[in-house]
């Protein structure tokens, strides 16, 4: 048999196989059908933090050795939208809460990836969804949104006793989003969350007290 044919015959067989495997799929995956959405971005004012923090860690802190933490003491971010997908933002519901200390807390200082740009552990917990006991604060229609709160503020708006708070206690802000064609994105993939991965995702930001 000429090369050509023999060719000829074995792209045939190719087709063949991949028409009968494809005619064998029952099965219809969501990720199939994904979209991209706009997700929130959360900045930090370094400058403000009561001890050094990193911008991709998302978490500021407040230092109890200071005597008048609860008034000298600023937290202070931005809030605004990474609209990189389907639909642009047209608002965000932010909320907070105050909450005790995980059981393993990060590590501080910070430490980095080898990379030297995200911090090798997330540095609040997982899931990170919007909680019955979380406070909505008041929804954003303007962006960018900068925020500044001390610990009495922040007290107040969560009705937290300071006098009761430990070291690794913090408060955290999440975000719901709702896009100008309707969509309400309620929860994000723990991994968009992360701050170790470094995905274009602060689905949160915070601030931990330290006494150092």
């Amino acid at each position: 048999m000429k090369p050509y044919s023999m060719n000829k015959y074995l792209i045939h067989a190719i087709l063949t196989t991949l028409a009968a495997l494809a005619s064998c799929k029952t099965v219809d995956y969501d990720w199939e059908n994904y979209t991209t959405t706009a997700t929130p971005k959360a900045t930090l004012n370094l400058q403000t933090s009561a001890l050094p923090t990193v911008q991709t860690a998302k978490v500021s802190f407040f230092n109890l050795k200071d005597p008048n933490f609860a008034t000298s003491q600023v937290f202070e971010w931005t809030l605004d939208a990474n609209n990189i997908g389907d639909s642009p933002v047209q608002s965000i519901d932010v909320y907070v809460s105050y909450n005790k200390r995980e059981s393993s807390p990060p590590a501080y200082p910070i430490t980095l990836s080898l990379a030297g740009v995200q911090p090798t552990e997330r540095q609040f917990p997982l899931p990170s969804t919007v909680a019955k006991t979380d406070i909505l604060y008041e929804s954003v229609t303007q962006f960018p949104k900068t925020y500044r709160f001390t610990p009495t503020q922040l007290a107040q708006i969560t009705n937290t006793d300071l006098s009761k708070v430990a070291v690794n206690d913090y408060f955290l802000f999440k975000f719901i989003l709702t896009m100008q064609n309707g969509k309400r994105i309620v929860q994000f993939q723990d991994n968009a969350c992360d701050e170790s991965r470094g995905e274009p995702c602060d689905c949160r930001i915070g601030v931990r007290f330290k006494n150092q």
